[in-house]
């Protein structure tokens, strides 16, 4: 049988220090997520869950204990520039506060990331970064600043982003944090399409209801994982948007 884990954590843990106390982090986490799964984390404050996705994305640089296998790499063996191209091949990243350059236009921005992989032509850049935009509804905005979109609006061109180099697996911390309702199941009618096509999320969210849009839900609590569910009530985005209240529009961001 094809393998079927995309990532795979074998007894991680992680502690900091600050000043002359220890803080654990993470306490002896296992945990096998498969291709084409999406999973939402959640958890209280202080509960890991940030820290687990920080080394899941490769951006933590001081090493944690036991073994993490990204598609099939192991991660705590690479040194920091292999880190940089592991996460600019395999991983797409979309943040709460959408982290887009203020002075770059839509489609520069979805550009970005192939800045870095010399293998793409200036004129395939262009043509990846559209196909991206209008993957997610927002090819007439491609030429539009940041000041000229909503939050919503931004927040599709930071997918869009996430998508151009083809990654293995989309990383989105608390991507709905900064949304209207309307707005977040949007967002999640994206990624749900997104999902559907195969490409796996891994999605940090504290609100329960997003949640719901995800395959599967991970409770981390005290730095340990409590809990690794199937969501069968699951939300499907499309037939919930037409549930919500209708606002003014001048209140809804598109």
């Amino acid at each position: 049988m094809a393998e079927t884990h995309l990532i795979e954590v074998l007894n991680m843990a992680k502690t900091y220090k600050l000043g002359d106390m220890e803080v654990n982090a993470l306490h002896d986490v296992s945990l096998t997520i498969d291709k084409g799964d999406f999973v939402a984390i959640m958890g209280p404050s202080g509960s890991g869950k940030s820290t687990f996705m920080n080394i899941l994305g490769c951006l933590d640089y001081q090493p944690a204990r036991g073994t993490y296998r990204l598609d099939g790499i192991d991660v705590f063996k690479q040194t920091r520039d292999d880190l940089a191209e592991l996460r600019n091949r395999k991983i797409g990243f979309i943040f709460q506060s959408f982290n887009i350059l203020a002075r770059t236009s839509a489609i520069e921005n979805v550009e970005l990331p192939m800045l870095y992989n010399s293998s793409v032509s200036t004129a395939e850049r262009s043509e990846r970064a559209m196909a991206a935009l209008r993957s997610v509804g927002l090819a007439e905005r491609a030429f539009h600043m940041p000041n000229q979109l909503s939050g919503g609006q931004q927040q599709r061109v930071a997918i869009a982003r996430s998508l151009v180099n083809n990654p293995v697996v989309i990383m989105a911390d608390e991507p709905t944090g900064n949304l209207d309702t309307r707005t977040s199941y949007e967002i999640m009618e994206i990624f749900q399409d997104l999902n559907d096509k195969g490409i796996t999320i891994v999605m940090v969210t504290h609100e329960t209801d997003i949640a719901r849009f995800a395959r599967t839900n991970i409770l981390f609590r005290d730095g340990r994982i409590v809990s690794v569910t199937k969501v069968e009530d699951r939300l499907i985005a499309r037939d919930e948007l037409p549930r919500l209240p209708v606002l003014d529009p001048k209140e809804i961001l598109t």
